[in-house]
């Protein structure tokens, strides 16, 4: 089974009945504690089953496939009134169970499933521990005008740490 990311606040939504093809940004209401993705703990709230009714930034996709009128289509109001596919193995506080990638949510107008995650929210932040992992040929070819070895000499002296390399 292939690994699966965790949603968090921001994640694209999609509906598979808009005409189309807008995007709209899950937003985190139901808790202010966990988080993912997210170094300073201050932005990237874990999205949960919770997360229903109006809980999109717009709270819209455009203009609804299912709503046809005799000049086109109806806008969409997007309202989530259940999710499925969620990771069942853990609760968090607000007793809500973790939103997957995968997971999918139920609108009145489209029907079970019609609202799709298109992107999870968590962005990739590089750090110490994986400049420390990363072999100096990478390094070099990522950046060929630093010396790994003196960038991390500096750091510790930076930091006020003995340079061991003397």
């Amino acid at each position: 089974m292939s690994e699966k990311y965790v949603v968090v606040q921001g994640a694209d939504c999609k509906c598979k009945f808009s005409v189309e093809p807008l995007l709209d940004k899950l937003l985190v209401k139901t808790q202010k504690k966990e988080y993912a993705n997210d170094r300073d703990g201050a932005k990237k709230l874990i999205a949960t089953d919770q997360e229903l009714g109006q809980t999109l930034e717009k709270n819209t996709f455009g203009k609804c496939k299912l709503q046809p009128t005799p000049g086109g289509y109806l806008p969409c109001k997007a309202v989530i009134t259940k999710w499925s596919a969620v990771y069942e193995a853990v609760t968090l506080s607000n007793s809500g169970k973790i939103l997957l990638e995968d997971s999918k949510a139920t609108c009145p107008i489209g029907g079970p499933e019609c609202i799709l995650i298109d992107k999870n929210g968590q962005k990739t932040e590089a750090g110490e521990q994986n400049f420390k992992n990363a072999t100096e040929e990478v390094q070099i070819q990522i950046n060929p005008l630093v010396d790994p070895k003196d960038m991390m000499t500096l750091q510790r002296l930076h930091a006020g740490a003995e340079d061991s390399s003397n």
